[in-house]
C-alpha cells in the first residue's frame, strides 16, 4: 500500500538540511531503485524552485510498504529527523487516484 509522509521543518534547519542531503537523496534513490517511491521533495518557503536563502518548510514522500508500522519505521530512520531538520513527521495511507494507470 502507498503512503504519504508528511515532515515540516523545524525553524532555521537549513544548513542541516543541507549538510544530510546526500544521506537523505541516497534513502530515496534505494526506494527509487526499488520500484517503491511514487514522487517526493521539499516545499519551497516562497514561491519558487530555488528558494535560496529562504529555505523549505518541510517535505512530501509517497511511497509503497508493507505496512503502516514499515512506514514509520522508514520515517523514523530518516536522515533528516535524526539532523533535527524536521520538527514533527506524520505518516498516513494514500490512495493514489490520478494520474490513473
Amino acid at each position: 500500500m502507498l503512503y504519504a509522509i508528511i515532515a515540516n521543518d523545524r525553524q532555521g534547519s537549513l544548513e542541516a538540511r543541507k549538510s544530510t542531503r546526500p544521506a537523505h537523496l541516497e534513502r530515496l534513490s534505494q526506494l527509487q531503485e526499488e520500484g517503491r517511491l511514487v514522487l517526493a521533495g521539499p516545499h519551497p518557503m516562497i514561491d519558487a524552485n530555488d528558494p535560496g536563502p529562504s529555505g523549505f518548510s518541510g517535505s512530501l514522500i509517497v511511497a509503497e510498504f508493507d505496512s503502516l508500522e514499515a512506514a514509520q519505521e522508514w520515517a523514523n530512520q530518516d536522515p533528516y529527523k535524526a539532523a533535527g531538520v524536521y520538527e514533527s513527521v506524520t505518516v498516513k495511507p494514500f490512495k493514489k487516484v490520478f494520474p490513473s494507470a
